[in-house]
């Protein structure tokens, strides 16, 4: 029998739920009270599956999105996540199916963008989306770090504070929306991610384990970073302790907020390594440590795909550091993007418009996805060949329009 694809109804989220567990490899059983609170935080209108003789085989949903461009700009997006095919159904183009119809929604919305997290590399190219951020993971030797053990204050007047969990909702928020005004990459987070990560909505399927909260406040008084840590509790045979302390999440907004916390975390007592979670690839945490040596990279791999919709909209979203011009020829097999754009870029403002002139660079849209946010420069996609360059220098031009000093970072997996 053919197998249907479509948006789910009330009846189907419990199946829908036991093939998303399916997919993901975790125990496929759900109590009454699972299935009310995670069916709370969903809009079925944009939740599919795939169904074989009534029975649910893969899942995908997306929900509304902010993603902060260059500049500070919001753009609206249409965030994949819970994308699943059960072994039984794989090789089927059930994906593909449920892919290309949500795609098409999101357009018809006005989303201009498309965002989600590659489990795998090789999966989400053929459907438009293109790496656009770089996650990096330090792991910090703490006793080599070169940190002065006898203080982990700042020196800056300001200080650290250790809160609760209640503090840190009433805090977080406001932090992130000026951490996303000033860093592009971000996605936004709603209501529900911070109570969920802060423990006071609790998933049965995901323990909790309670973490510490430290905040630094400037000289002023005013609240510029929030730090969230775990510690485990590991001690050698000579009993010297081996703790290691994995940061969750950390917002800095400015470099002593950043530095002091860094080092604060790196100078807690009985901790002999810090793991420094999902950081951007150009973190100041190893050169914020006397012996920069101390921090290795352990993890750096792409993070935030992106999946361009609106050309036109998401060129004129961002700034550029220069005035310059370049008409580009955009590629997209499923036409929803295609077409030949005239880019006037200005420092005070932009237009993007449909052009008839001859390309500067031809591109594939998700080329143009990956070139958005400034982490790879056009010069290496055209030395991989994934642009052609039509005139000399094209590529070069492209680079100081795109490229930025500070990398994109996306802190969030969804």
């Amino acid at each position: 029998m053919t197998v249907e694809t479509r948006l789910i109804t009330e009846s189907d989220y419990p199946d829908w739920l036991r093939a998303l567990s399916t997919g993901f490899l975790r125990p496929p059983v759900f109590t009454d009270e699972e299935i009310a609170e995670r069916r709370a935080s969903m809009d079925l209108d944009r939740v599919r599956g795939a169904f074989d003789e009534g029975r649910c085989v893969a899942t995908y949903r997306s929900f509304p999105q902010q993603l902060s461009t260059v500049g500070g700009a919001r753009l609206a997006a249409s965030a994949v996540s819970n994308v699943t095919v059960s072994p039984t159904h794989r090789r089927r183009g059930l994906l593909s199916r449920m892919m290309n119809a949500e795609l098409a929604d999101a357009k018809e919305r006005g989303e201009r963008v498309s965002t989600l997290i590659a489990a795998e590399y090789p999966i989400y190219g053929r459907y438009g989306y293109g790496p656009a951020t770089t996650t990096t993971e330090w792991s910090v030797d703490v006793p080599r770090a070169g940190l002065d053990p006898r203080r982990s204050g700042p020196d800056d007047g300001g200080r650290i504070d250790l809160v609760d969990g209640t503090d840190v909702r009433k805090l977080g928020p406001e932090l992130h929306q000026r951490l996303a005004a000033a860093q592009h990459g971000v996605v936004d987070r709603d209501e529900l991610w911070w109570r969920v990560n802060t423990g006071a909505v609790r998933m049965p399927a995901f323990p909790w384990t309670e973490p510490f909260y430290a905040v630094y406040r400037a000289a002023s008084g005013t609240v510029e970073g929030l730090l969230t840590y775990v510690a485990d509790d590991k001690w050698g045979d000579g009993k010297q302790p081996l703790n290691t302390a994995t940061v969750r999440d950390m917002i800095a907004l400015t470099p002593a907020a950043e530095r002091a916390l860094w080092h604060f975390v790196c100078s807690i007592d009985w901790i002999t390594t810090v793991r420094s979670g999902h950081r951007a690839p150009d973190d100041l945490l190893a050169h914020l440590l006397p012996d920069p040596r101390a921090a290795r990279v352990v993890t750096q791999a792409d993070f935030l795909w992106l999946r361009i919709l609106d050309v036109p909209a998401v060129l004129e979203a961002r700034m550029y550091p220069t005035s310059a011009t370049l008409v580009l020829d955009v590629r997209d097999s499923s036409s929803l993007a295609a077409g030949l754009f005239r880019l006037d870029a200005t420092p005070s403002g932009t237009t993007c418009t449909p052009s008839s002139q001859s390309p500067d660079l031809t591109l594939d849209v998700r080329d143009l996805a990956t070139l958005y946010l400034g982490d790879e420069p056009a010069t290496r996609l055209a030395a991989r060949g994934h642009l052609d360059e039509h005139h000399p220098g094209a590529a070069a031009l492209a680079d100081t329009l795109f490229r930025t000093g500070r990398r994109p970072w996306c802190p969030d997996v969804f």
